[in-house]
């Protein structure tokens, strides 16, 4: 099996996490060489984080020819954000890798975007469908025929019903519940421990149980 050649975007939280699944990847069976990090923060430039060097920006991405790419960046803070940092490394999707811890279950009946993470003790159910640079954090339950668009952040404890939808760049805080045949709308966030009983407007942050509205993301 030929080595893939990978950096991570970002070098905080989510990122060492992706570090940590891609090291757990490689003691089953070799598939990825770690060349470095990129991160914006040029004070980072030049040092290691667990032996692995932070080589640069992230406009600095596309110098890397060989190479692929897993972005970790993202959190509640700057989640509807995750797309215009991605598009700042003006890479192809084709350049991203999909990383799926080893402890994950996924069934063979899901499919699962490019540039998506999958950690520790995930369970991905049937006929479930997954985007683009979607990250899911450890033991979330996703439920058959869900609907994860693009961007979407699953915080860890997550468990989501069936027949829901995600749209597009939402975050959904650790250790919520969505109801089935539910909608959440474009760029989203669903508080922590929040359990959401009906659709969720764009734009819209909800908190508690059940889930109410509490503001417009600015």
């Amino acid at each position: 099996m030929e080595i893939k050649k990978i950096i991570i975007l970002g070098t905080v939280g989510n990122c060492i996490d992706i570090l940590d699944a891609i090291n757990e990847i490689n003691s089953l069976h070799k598939k990825y060489e770690i060349i470095g990090f990129l991160d914006d923060d040029h004070k980072k430039w030049n040092i290691k984080i667990y032996g692995i060097e932070i080589l640069g920006g992230l406009d600095s991405a596309l110098t890397y020819k060989d190479t692929f790419f897993v972005n970790g960046i993202g959190s509640p803070n700057n989640f509807w954000l995750k797309k215009d940092i991605i598009d700042k490394t003006g890479l192809s999707i084709d350049k991203f890798e999909t990383i799926i811890h080893p402890s994950a279950t996924v069934s063979k009946f899901a499919t699962i975007g490019k540039g998506t993470v999958i950690l520790q003790n995930v369970t991905i159910a049937s006929n479930l469908t997954i985007g683009n640079h979607v990250i899911i954090l450890p033991n979330s339950v996703i439920n058959h025929d869900d609907i994860i668009s693009d961007y979407v952040s699953i915080a860890s404890g997550v468990c989501i019903a069936g027949g829901v939808k995600i749209e597009v760049g939402c975050y959904i805080g650790s250790g919520s519940t969505i109801i089935g045949n539910i909608k959440i709308g474009q760029n989203s966030l669903v508080g922590m421990g929040s359990v959401v009983l009906k659709d969720v407007k764009i734009n819209s942050v909800v908190v508690g149980n059940p889930a109410k509205y509490l503001r417009e993301i600015k």
